[in-house]
């Protein structure tokens, strides 16, 4: 199994938080593990724990040539001696990506299908052809959320979080919201930060807290507003609010999920949204690989690892 680092709490200073008469701090999942950082190390925790249990080699996922998902399977994969097979959404472009680029020096055979096949993704007749195709492997879906996943990241909070009035998220497939929902403590509000554009993410979430039995009647809230133009898109604010939270905290982060997310958070405090005393847990889920595939795509220059 994968090990990890101590997670840690990274308190924030800043005249704004001393003026509303806030706290803010930053879990750095960013940093629990080298190669599987962010909630990827806590979504692929036990579906790695049960490939490995029912003797499986190979992992089978999906996702699009950026995605974030690859790249994590792709490592965890390697760093466990077993095989990775990426089933990528769109026709083959080269020079590979660094995403795509950093998947496959770790071992993932890539398998592109267009856009018609890749919403099959679930389909039981789809996955029979690619077991015919590639032979037995374990299945994780696209962005990793079932119950496995919802499973690790319910371990992303810990006692010591317990202080804590509002915890934040960025939500994608909505399996970290989802896990943070059933461990926060009695009084601790979930802030969920959509990096999609609509409001079809509230019956999304209704939905899956359905399929997995979760009650997401508790006391939580998902914001629709800081998108930026929507999934992979942005805006020049964005890009310029990343700089600023690393020019000021020293903290890198993504224009997909955390960037998005602590955009809203800054904002939600500067219009005095939280209540005078409150104390924030904002998730770093990590995602940071994506930087270098954002300026490949962009040429917009962005805070990366390697600076």
């Amino acid at each position: 199994m994968l090990s990890s680092n101590p997670i840690v709490n990274q308190p924030l200073d800043h005249p704004l938080l001393e003026e509303k008469g806030l706290e803010l701090s930053i879990k750095r999942l960013d940093l629990i593990h080298e190669l599987v950082p962010g909630n990827k190390f806590f979504k692929l925790k036990y579906n790695l724990l049960k490939a490995q249990a029912e003797d499986h080699h190979t992992l089978l996922t999906f996702g699009g040539a950026y995605s974030n998902h690859i790249h994590a399977v792709s490592q965890a994969a390697f760093a466990l001696g077993m095989k990775s097979i990426g089933i990528i959404r769109g026709e083959e472009t080269l020079p590979l990506n660094p995403t795509l680029k950093a998947a496959t020096e770790k071992g993932m055979q890539l398998y592109y299908v267009n856009r018609e096949d890749f919403r099959k993704k679930k389909d039981a007749d789809f996955i029979q052809q690619l077991k015919e195709k590639f032979g037995e492997f374990y299945l994780i879906p696209e962005g990793g959320t079932n119950t496995e996943a919802i499973r690790g990241t319910r371990e992303i909070l810990s006692a010591e979080d317990e202080s804590f009035t509002h915890i934040g998220t960025s939500i994608g497939t909505a399996g970290t919201f989802l896990g943070l929902i059933q461990s926060a403590s009695l009084g601790q509000k979930i802030l969920g930060f959509s990096a999609l554009k609509g409001e079809f993410i509230h019956k999304e979430v209704a939905d899956l807290s359905k399929i997995f039995d979760i009650d997401s009647n508790t006391q939580n809230q998902i914001f629709t507003d800081y998108h930026f133009g929507g999934y992979a898109k942005y805006r020049q604010s964005l890009i310029d609010f990343i700089w600023w939270f690393f020019e000021t905290f020293g903290i890198i982060l993504d224009p997909i999920y955390t960037g998005k997310m602590l955009a809203g958070i800054w904002d939600l405090i500067e219009k005095d949204f939280f209540p005078r005393g409150s104390k924030i847990l904002a998730i770093h889920s990590g995602g940071l690989q994506g930087n270098e595939g954002f300026t490949f795509q962009t040429g917009i220059k962005l805070p990366t690892l390697s600076r």
